[in-house]
């Protein structure tokens, strides 16, 4: 059923076709089983706000060359490290993605990680006032003489759920919200997503999981692996290329900890992909908590690739 659309959905009532939804936490197993679908019937969009930028890709895990190879993928390196990228934007980039895909007569598969980007997609952006340029540069100001610290500290003072939301390095949302207090009067948290779908087309959504302590062990590969493939020194090309902790794309899991602990005289390589970790052991908990709150996701063990397979090709049949 439409709702309250922030942009223009990905269909038409002419032409409505499926859209596939693939979501997990960090390590679950994602890429290897979108690999495994038919790619001259399937295109991926990628639902991971870190993996849009250029350069990021070890710290983000971004498909290698050879897996997007095996299936074509969009919204991969589509922003410079040092550009803001909004949910706005992905659910306008993701519309063009779908259309360009249907329009292929291939079945588009979102996913990512990133599940506001998700929940954004299905239901549109909150009623929050949309941004005004004399406020933003206000708030910017005041965060440039300030500093970040005392602007989450603010943050927390005006809105503790935002607060407890954004970490205290992700500078575009820290300011993103300050902005709207400050046009309202009222938290950004106030203000609800729309209850209604804007999206009409047909959508499964497929949920991956694991046992906790496998997804625990395949972590601990994952960022011995980032080691192996050289994520110390693709941190260090970022910072010839001049990045900093107020990036957008500094703020990832995997890029923020080089920041947090060289700002704390704390750095080696050990202790950060022990603060890796540790953050992204938290991350996977508060993923798989939001992921929950899908209501209509079917759950599947992600090492059940055959099944995973098997029920995408039974809805697009039955919705093709």
């Amino acid at each position: 059923m439409p709702g309250r659309s922030s942009s223009k959905s990905p269909t038409t009532s002419e032409t409505i076709k499926p859209i596939i939804i693939l979501f997990g936490p960090t390590a679950v197993g994602k890429t290897a089983i979108l690999s495994r679908f038919d790619s001259s019937r399937y295109s991926v969009i990628n639902a991971d706000s870190i993996q849009v930028y250029k350069d990021l890709d070890i710290g983000s895990a971004k498909a290698t060359a050879e897996e997007r190879a095996a299936i074509e993928h969009h919204l991969i390196d589509i922003r410079e490290a040092d550009q803001s990228f909004s949910v706005g934007d992905f659910i306008q980039a993701a519309d063009e993605a779908v259309a360009l895909i249907h329009s292929r007569n291939k079945i588009p598969i979102i996913s990512g990680g990133t599940a506001f980007y998700v929940k954004h997609f299905l239901y549109g952006l909150s009623e929050a006032p949309s941004s005004d340029e004399e406020v933003r540069a206000r708030v910017g100001a005041l965060i440039e003489e300030k500093g970040l610290v005392w602007a989450h500290k603010r943050l927390k003072e005006v809105d503790p759920v935002s607060a407890d939301r954004i970490h205290p390095n992700d500078t575009y949302r820290i300011s993103r919200a300050l902005e709207v207090y400050e046009q309202s009067g009222k938290p950004l948290s106030f203000f609800d997503l729309p209850s209604e779908p804007r999206i009409v087309n047909p959508v499964l959504i497929i949920g991956l999981e694991r046992e906790r302590q496998d997804l625990l062990d395949r972590l601990k590969r994952r960022i011995a692996q980032m080691e192996s493939d050289g994520l110390v020194e693709e941190i260090r090309s970022l910072f010839r290329q001049g990045a900093r902790s107020t990036w957008p794309s500094m703020a990832g899991i995997g890029y923020r900890e080089f920041f947090e602990l060289a700002e704390s005289g704390e750095y080696s390589v050990q202790s950060v992909l022990r603060r890796i970790e540790r953050n992204t052991k938290l991350y996977t908990k508060r993923q798989m908590t939001f992921f929950r709150s899908f209501a209509t996701a079917e759950w599947f063990d992600a090492d059940d690739v055959p099944s995973i397979i098997e029920r995408v090709e039974a809805f697009v049949r039955s919705e093709g």
